[in-house]
């Protein structure tokens, strides 16, 4: 018997996987598979559902608990499925609590007991949650932030993960300082909306102080590195930290989503093409060689051809080097749903010009680097990121999670090939 995890979607989720494997496994829950769901698309919610009935085929008698942002939006979809024993909620996943009346009602047979899933915008603090580290993974995420106070018209996260809350200073600098002496090279701070750290604690402290605090009180960190972030969002301690501290890796993942004006109105974003595009510049100034990537939708509901090419253009306008490429899904319960919408086959084909952008921009971005050195951390599979979490093809072994120099000799369109 044993006790899996599976994991969909973001950082953020599988920060919070190995939590609930740690307080699931103290509760003495076995013998079960814990589904932690995305619901940032349809197609998200719909390969949970896949697994969950591939899971039940495979595992015929352990026990499936679903959980995460789809089964917190649509807890009654997973509830109905025959496959699915039990469902919990975001705002009760993360508690000791949840997981030992969990057992005691899978025990029991849960019966209509089988939804724990509770109001989410209720909750209005979030806590440090102790993890030693991700299971295969040389880099370990801690959770800094939780939910979301904006409404973008595409966006049914907020409904998923609540009211933005942080959690304190003084708890992400102890985290961060017990996965550095477990070993840890490199720490990724994440988080739903990680620009908006800060609000609801007393003082409220931006996300730029709490960088400088977690780099000046664990000297032993080697890289610190951000999830995605809102670049009009970003303080002025945060700018300064990518300009001056070394341990603060030169890439940023910008939540930009479209680069046409009007577009960006009707999604209800706060920046401005021009505002993405200034950032950019300006950041690049301070920080040489940074490397920007980027979240675009393609086909938004009303998006002609010329608003989709400000899309195109934005990815030279901003220098990025990594796209993360969503055609627009609808989401029921979202403004952007009852919009005037794209036929799916145009969607499509703009998704696909946009990853096509995207790979031409990467492999731009590759050959600028072929004859420089970087410092890599060594992943599983003879691979290897540098700073600007680029991938390199690594020459000879090495020991995953230890930082090494390397060469860059040339590379293959997707990744650069170490000397």
């Amino acid at each position: 018997m044993s006790l899996d995890v599976v994991t969909f979607g973001c950082r953020l989720n599988t920060y919070e996987s190995e939590a609930m494997r740690r307080a699931a496994g103290a509760a003495g829950l076995d013998d079960a598979v814990i589904v932690n769901t995305c619901a940032v698309t349809g197609e998200a919610v719909r390969q949970a559902r896949q697994a969950i009935r591939r899971l039940r085929r495979e595992r015929p008698h352990a026990r499936i608990v679903v959980t995460g942002c789809a089964a917190q939006t649509e807890p009654e979809t997973f509830a109905a499925m025959a496959e699915v024993d039990r469902v919990v909620g975001n705002g009760e996943k993360l508690a000791a609590a949840t997981w030992a009346s969990t057992r005691t009602a899978l025990e029991g047979d849960a019966g209509d007991g089988k939804l724990a899933v509770t109001d989410i915008m209720q909750i209005k603090e979030t806590a440090a949650h102790l993890v030693d580290g991700i299971d295969g993974r040389v880099r370990a995420f801690v959770q800094v932030q939780n939910g979301c106070d904006h409404r973008c018209t595409f966006c049914i996260i907020p409904y998923g993960r609540g009211r933005s809350r942080s959690v304190p200073m003084g708890a992400v600098v102890a985290q961060v300082r017990r996965l550095v002496e477990n070993g840890y090279r490199e720490v990724v701070l994440t988080g739903v909306d990680i620009t908006s750290y800060g609000a609801d604690l007393p003082g409220a402290p931006r996300l730029g102080r709490l960088i400088k605090q977690i780099l000046k009180h664990v000297p032993e960190l080697a890289r610190l590195r951000l999830s995605s972030i809102d670049s009009i969002e970003a303080d002025a301690d945060l700018v300064a930290a990518l300009a001056d501290e070394p341990r603060l890796m030169p890439h940023l993942h910008l939540s930009l989503q479209a680069g046409d004006d009007l577009i960006l109105k009707r999604m209800k974003r706060r920046h401005s093409r021009a505002d993405a595009v200034a950032f950019c510049e300006r950041v690049r100034r301070l920080r040489p060689g940074l490397a920007f990537g980027a979240d675009l939708i393609a086909g938004f509901p009303t998006e002609t051809e010329t608003m989709f090419a400000r899309s195109l253009d934005l990815v030279d306008d901003c220098g990025l080097a990594h796209l993360h490429v969503f055609p627009f899904s609808p989401r029921p319960g979202t403004p952007a749903a009852r919009m005037p919408q794209v036929a799916r086959a145009v969607v499509k084909e703009r998704a696909r010009r946009l990853r096509e952008k995207g790979a031409a921009a990467l492999a731009h971005r590759l050959a600028r680097e072929v004859g420089t050195r970087h410092q890599v951390l060594v992943e599983s599979g003879g691979v290897g990121r540098t700073g600007q979490y680029l991938p390199v093809q690594l020459a000879a072994a090495a020991t995953p999670g230890t930082i090494i120099d390397v060469t860059i000799a040339g590379h293959d369109g997707r990744q650069l090939l170490a000397a």
